[in-house]
């Protein structure tokens, strides 16, 4: 029995064992249970805050604007795996909504697909991180906080008695906190699915946080733990002394001059959920590709410190290296502050959520690359995983698109 299943059966059970209080139950958590139905997930991906609410980040009057540059094209095949692919047959294996790519402030193609539009915010799952990981950079420069290497305890002692206890906030950020959380989203028990259920019922991120123990000796081993930047967002609301919606719209959102409100969904007591619950436009999603790109900085404003986009995209630890055998870690992909390093990188980085969300940057070609997808088979078991063969698309992109600047003697980059 799948998950799905399973999780149904367990709100049946529920309904008909505890009369009227289990069917308002299964009202709260049926949303979430059609989330990701096949059938509705593409406009459920853009309508997540109409369906679950939040809060909402607002965007300036003024707009950093994009131009738009024609007589560039992008390549219509690439080799992955040793074999050729067809740039279209990716995109539609993936169920893109929307692709958007970039040569610094020129766009080379923005399209939509599937009844997407551009003022469409679509939910970028844990493409958010990065956001958080931006933040938390500018909470260190602005002396809200000390330093990475203090325990998270220093700022939040209320997690002593968790998996969390002592773990330096360096540790968090790379995903090597050494707590156990099993993000398999087919188990219907898995800790995963038991936050989803938390939320769903008007619980609390914070106190669900509190619950997870320690298996590794962090630091040492890198295991995707979407709690992790959880606890990074109780951090800044803590040094910050506001909400993560509303730290966003002052250091970033407003600074960096995008162009639509950003939504972000919150647990039962009104906490952002850090892990993933951003919804944004595409081209916003790229403004903030073209921030990471320039180093933190945008027409003279250093919005993000340069030393933290730097650290941020560069493992600095075996644990955190890029490699499909590398023992200690979860992930091929190499890993830093929140941003993902390719599996054969050439100073390249992105950002990633579930169903392929992506935001991707190459500062040796000033390529950025954004995408939104609301893959219908993305938790079929039999369907072979495509993040791989995404990232592989994006460098030869952003290859092919270097190859035409440099014939015009043309070099974006810095």
């Amino acid at each position: 029995m799948n998950g799905k299943k399973i999780v149904g059966l367990l709100a049946l059970v529920i309904v008909i064992g505890a009369g009227g209080w289990g069917w308002s139950y299964y009202q709260k958590i049926k949303p979430f249970q059609d989330f990701t139905n096949p059938e509705l997930i593409t406009g459920n991906f853009r309508a997540s805050f109409e369906t679950f609410g939040g809060t909402t980040i607002k965007a300036p009057e003024n707009t950093l604007a994009f131009r738009r540059l024609d007589g560039i094209t992008l390549p219509e095949t690439f080799e992955f795996d040793g074999e050729t692919h067809t740039l279209e047959s990716m995109l539609d294996a993936t169920f893109t909504t929307g692709f958007l790519v970039a040569l610094d402030d020129q766009i080379l193609l923005e399209e939509y697909y599937r009844g997407e539009q551009a003022s469409d915010r679509h939910i970028m799952f844990s493409v958010s991180k990065s956001f958080v990981s931006a933040l938390v950079g500018i909470a260190l420069e602005d002396g809200k906080i000390d330093s990475i290497e203090d325990p998270i305890t220093k700022y939040l002692p209320e997690l002593s008695a968790s998996g969390y206890n002592g773990v330096r906030i360096k540790d968090i950020l790379q995903m090597s906190s050494g707590v156990y959380f099993n993000e398999d989203y087919n188990d219907a028990l898995s800790d995963v699915n038991q936050m989803g259920l938390t939320i769903a019922t008007g619980g609390s991120l914070n106190e669900f946080a509190l619950s997870l123990k320690q298996k590794w000796q962090p630091g040492t081993y890198n295991n995707y733990v979407s709690v992790d930047t959880h606890v990074l967002g109780m951090l800044l609301t803590k040094v910050a002394g506001k909400s993560l919606s509303s730290y966003l719209q002052e250091k970033i959102w407003q600074p960096l001059g995008m162009e639509f409100d950003g939504h972000w969904l919150t647990d039962g007591v009104n906490m952002e959920m850090a892990m993933g619950g951003m919804s944004v436009a595409l081209r916003d999603m790229a403004r903030m590709g073209r921030l990471y790109l320039h180093q933190g900085a945008i027409d003279g404003k250093q919005i993000v410190p340069a030393s933290w986009v730097a650290a941020s995209v560069a493992p600095d630890a075996p644990h955190l290296m890029a490699g499909k055998d590398n023992p200690g870690s979860s992930n091929p992909n190499g890993y830093g502050y929140q941003w993902w390093t390719p599996i054969e990188p050439h100073g390249d980085f992105f950002a990633a959520g579930i169903y392929y969300q992506y935001i991707y940057i190459d500062p040796t070609t000033g390529v950025v690359i954004a995408k939104t997808s609301s893959d219908l088979k993305f938790t079929d078991p039999n369907e072979p995983r495509k993040k791989d063969i995404q990232i592989a698309a994006f460098q030869a992109i952003s290859a092919h698109i270097a190859e035409q600047m440099k014939a015009r003697s043309v070099f974006v980059a810095e």
